[in-house]
């Protein structure tokens, strides 16, 4: 197996995380139309649930992802009734700055809890060896783990009455109010699944690579790219785009610097932007 293949393989399997990550923006922007700038910090704060969670229980992380979800819902709801509830249907540059001020909060918090220097999660499952490469069990794990919860978010925004809900206030948030259905519960249940769902990826991302409270920033980014690319309101699209950044980045990785990869990746946003304004997926998929 040539080099470029495997570092593509292993993009895949990489990207799937990002697509994940990716899903609570998408889910957040699409429903509420509010860029939810704490996304981030929300991915960091996975990842330091994660990393406390092992060291207090010490059992295998991907078993752990039940309780960093449950812990993810109730940061949502919370951070939902703090700072987004009063600022949704106003001007988005409400919502950019009340999601912005968070952000600085909780950075704030933790580099005095944890200061910047680099953590990790210290457990690694068996890989698979093809010829002269490995795939690590990590890396392979939290690929299938991430799938998992896109397609059990799937089969709960469709097949499910609270879901449907949530598709409903994203189409026509008057007409579904006028249906009966509260607007103000179904927001606080998106905006928590969106945060629950960038906490998981954090916890995933930190089984992967060494992380500090400030990595979150680097996700963000990458899951502005995979939004753009999906379209707003697509989550299971964001985990395909998601998978498509990860075979890009493998595909590059082995000619340039890494350096050079977040900014391949904002340039991509920019052309995505410009040619696909509406996404590879079209308008929504929530709705």
């Amino acid at each position: 197996m040539s080099g470029v293949l495997a570092s593509m393989i292993d993009g895949l399997l990489v990207g799937a995380v990002y697509g994940l990550a990716a899903m609570g923006l998408s889910l957040i922007w699409g429903v509420m139309d509010v860029i939810n700038l704490t996304h981030g910090a929300m991915i960091a704060l996975g990842m330091f649930c994660m990393y406390l969670l092992v060291a207090a229980a010490g059992i295998n992380p991907y078993v752990l992802l039940l309780p960093t979800i449950g812990a993810g819902l109730v940061i949502g709801i919370v951070v939902y009734w703090m700072a987004v509830h009063w600022v949704v249907g106003r001007s988005m540059l409400m919502s950019l700055l009340s999601t912005f001020a968070v952000n600085m909060m909780v950075i704030g918090i933790g580099t005095a809890v944890w200061s910047t220097s680099p953590y990790n999660v210290n457990f690694a499952l068996p890989g698979i060896t093809i010829g002269a490469y490995t795939f690590t069990g990590n890396h392979i794990a939290a690929a299938i783990s991430a799938l998992v919860i896109a397609l059990a978010l799937q089969f709960f925004l469709y097949h499910t009455r609270t879901g449907k809900a949530i598709r409903a206030v994203a189409d026509n948030r008057e007409a579904a109010e006028l249906m009966g259905i509260s607007s103000t519960a179904v927001l606080t249940i998106a905006f928590a699944i969106g945060i629950a769902l960038a906490c998981t990826s954090g916890a995933l991302v930190s089984t992967l690579f060494p992380f500090t409270i400030l990595s979150g920033s680097v996700y963000q980014l990458k899951s502005f790219v995979v939004t753009i690319l999906a379209g707003l309101g697509k989550p299971f699209g964001a985990l395909v785009a998601g998978v498509l950044l990860g075979l890009l980045e493998g595909v590059v990785t082995p000619f340039i610097a890494v350096s050079w990869i977040p900014l391949i990746e904002f340039g991509l946003f920019v052309v995505v932007l410009v040619a696909f304004p509406q996404g590879i997926f079209g308008k929504r998929a929530a709705a």
